[in-house]
């Protein structure tokens, strides 16, 4: 296949995520919506390291997704953080983070 059908697939998933992202309130939502748009840039990746034959844009991806995880586990911490303090879950709500 040519590089140009990932690029077009990477291209969708990643504006999808965008759309999301910005039109969202829900944190889980935009945290999908984040994973959606660091997977499309792995796609690309893994497109790039394939047309050039050597694995440098998949180690690039596995990292990718190590910091992905992490970024999730963060998330959903401060999303239940919020939760059990009855704090609003709404992102244009919260515009700041109270200690």
């Amino acid at each position: 296949m040519n590089i140009g059908w990932y690029l077009a697939v990477s291209a969708l998933i990643f504006s999808i995520g965008v759309a999301g992202v910005l039109t969202r309130r829900n944190p889980v939502v935009v945290l999908l919506c984040l994973e959606l748009m660091l997977n499309a840039a792995n796609i690309a990746l893994i497109a790039f390291s394939r047309m050039h034959g050597n694995g440098d844009g998949q180690i690039f991806a596995i990292i990718v997704m190590v910091v992905a995880a992490c970024e999730v586990c963060i998330g959903l911490g401060v999303v239940v953080a919020l939760f059990r303090r009855r704090l609003p879950i709404d992102v244009d709500e919260l515009r700041e983070l109270h200690g």
